[in-house]
């Protein structure tokens, strides 16, 4: 019965229409709310729903035990769960992650999926440092609402600078992908520049339908990214290669990019399920 009903809610035009033709903000506030609720008679369907319709995981979770839907979401890992490469001539993946699209940056032409391209300074605010990517690389990591949220840098970097860019929270789902262009350039997002031995790099936390909260450690928590405005933000934060940067409070999506002088691995695919850690680059 499970099987059979959640093949129905994957049928395209049904996911898109009950994800999508929906008022997107107000259902998003809504949920953040329901999940931030630590009463147990709401935390106690919200937590069964999300393990039914999810098929979450928790083997390497730290715990199993969640005050709220969003103690399940932001959960930490027990110590060693993931393990990232120390070699610094590698860059890793910088959370667990379905791989979608990924390759060479066309110039500054990027593809969301096959044939929906999008331009990396429309997804941006600053034409230099979209120039910086030029001719280089670039992967998509989505996130599901199953997986481990947090995300870390994946390699030893020095995060310089953070704007943050509000927009809508379309769903970030291959169907979606498909049928909204320029989904990415129109979602609330967060653009973390940073550097690795002088070499620049690009992490881009897009936020999707639902919870949609970014926060990233290396700021004020305290408060979602949006609620902090659209102003850059200059930083000069040190972060170790595996160390945690931020999480999502809900699924979504990371996008990273990389000068010419590195070079994706041989071998990633489109549909791989990865792990923080993992390689997928090297200088």
């Amino acid at each position: 019965m499970r099987s059979a009903f959640l093949r129905l809610l994957l049928q395209e035009d049904l996911n898109f229409l009950l994800t999508n033709r929906i008022p997107r903000r107000w259902a998003t506030g809504l949920v953040g709310r329901i999940a931030a609720v630590e009463h147990p008679l709401v935390a106690r369907p919200a937590l069964a729903a999300w393990r039914f319709f999810s098929d979450v995981d928790l083997s390497d979770a730290a715990t199993t035990e969640f005050r709220s839907l969003r103690d399940g979401f932001i959960r930490r890992l027990r110590p060693g769960a993931r393990a990232y490469d120390r070699d610094p001539a590698t860059l890793a993946s910088p959370c667990d992650a379905i791989l979608g699209a990924h390759g060479r940056i066309e110039g500054d032409r990027v593809y969301q999926v096959k044939g929906f391209p999008y331009r990396l300074g429309e997804l941006v605010p600053d034409p230099a440092l979209a120039e910086r990517f030029r001719d280089g690389w670039y992967v998509t990591l989505r996130l599901t609402a199953a997986m481990y949220h947090r995300f870390h840098a994946p390699a030893d970097l020095t995060v310089e600078g953070v704007t943050y860019l509000s927009g809508d929270c379309w769903n970030v789902n291959p169907i979606a992908l498909k049928r909204v262009e320029q989904l990415f350039c129109r979602n609330e997002r967060a653009v973390i520049e940073a550097s690795s031995a002088g070499r620049p790099l690009l992490l881009v936390p897009v936020a999707a339908i639902l919870v949609a909260s970014i926060r990233l450690g290396f700021l004020d928590v305290e408060t979602v990214l949006r609620e902090q405005g659209s102003a850059r933000v200059a930083c000069d934060k040190r972060i170790g290669k595996g160390e945690e940067m931020g999480w999502f409070e809900h699924g979504s999506t990371i996008l990273l990019f990389l000068p010419p002088a590195a070079r994706l691995r041989d071998g990633l695919r489109l549909g791989d399920t990865i792990r923080a850690g993992q390689v997928l680059a090297d200088w």
